[in-house]
């Protein structure tokens, strides 16, 4: 994870950036018993990015303000405020923190934009409050959602397995951007696991290493989301943004991040992105797009 920053004020706060994470594939392997899904997947990160703050004191309290910021919690509701008391307990921290959140990311999105805000929240207030951080493995991580573990490893693209705790490094990636799109549907993570037919699919085959861009291409359109058609049956602007991305030549692979809405286009470089990012901003005015550059 990127180390958060320390101001120079006399009132300690620390800064931090909470990238987009990206699924770019989300094989959906089995079933637990008891109810969690196993998974399969190939998480990267992206440059857009929700902006977070800490500054010491006596309580917890979060503020939340950005173009995102409606309907977004500040009580115990919030992933930041349960992933700043579960360190607490687990160190047995006495202090508190005021914490920010400029919400830049879209929520409920695909896009992991709370688990990434959660994971930065152990991380910056482990410095804040001067204790070892927790894990990416530790059960108190792994009990805060499938994607907060593999949020502690960004900036890294990592493979995440089981129900989240699995965590492998990847080969290098090669040179490549994305196109970020997400039409204005919302699709519960709840509801598409209960569309799904088949939950025992076979997990991603192996990334090989040294692979160019045009390799990892032809490797990634042989993985699959399993989520996605599910998805597209609950909301049929996931497959329009699919299919207005896979109509433009630049983008050689396109899909959609974890359970939706959020789709991504996989193309060369960034100048790429930010040409295929404008074509479908001028289409399609009410949709949210991003050109970003992979972590």
């Amino acid at each position: 994870m990127r180390a958060p920053t320390r101001s120079t004020s006399p009132v300690t706060t620390i800064k931090a950036i909470a990238p987009a994470k990206v699924n770019l594939t989300l094989h959906v392997t089995g079933q637990r018993d008891d109810g969690y899904h196993l998974l399969d997947s190939l998480v990267v990160f992206a440059d857009v990015a929700d902006q977070l703050g800490a500054t010491l004191a006596p309580n917890l309290q979060l503020t939340v303000s950005g173009p995102f910021s409606a309907d977004i919690p500040t009580d115990e509701s919030n992933l930041m405020m349960r992933a700043a008391q579960t360190l607490q307990k687990a160190r047995g921290v006495k202090q508190g923190a005021v914490l920010t959140l400029e919400k830049h990311l879209p929520h409920a999105a695909g896009i992991g934009s709370g688990s990434s805000d959660a994971a930065v929240t152990l991380a910056m207030l482990a410095e804040l409050w001067g204790v070892a951080p927790l894990p990416a493995t530790a059960p108190e991580v792994v009990a805060l959602g499938a994607d907060v573990p593999v949020c502690l490893q960004a900036p890294n693209p990592t493979r995440m397995s089981g129900i989240g705790e699995t965590l492998q490094t990847v080969p290098r990636l090669p040179g490549c951007a994305l196109v970020l799109v997400r039409p204005p549907v919302a699709v519960p993570t709840s509801a598409v696991f209960q569309a799904m037919t088949n939950k025992h699919g076979s997990p991603m085959t192996d990334m090989p290493s040294g692979m160019d861009f045009d390799g990892f291409a032809h490797w990634l359109q042989a993985q699959r989301n399993d989520m996605q058609a599910p998805a597209m049956g609950l909301a049929p602007e996931i497959g329009a943004a699919i299919a207005k991305l896979k109509s433009l030549p630049a983008v050689r692979v396109a899909g959609m991040s974890g359970s939706g809405a959020t789709c991504f286009g996989l193309v060369k470089d960034m100048a790429t992105a930010r040409q295929v990012a404008r074509i479908i901003q001028v289409s399609q005015m009410g949709w949210w797009v991003a050109p970003a550059a992979i972590l």
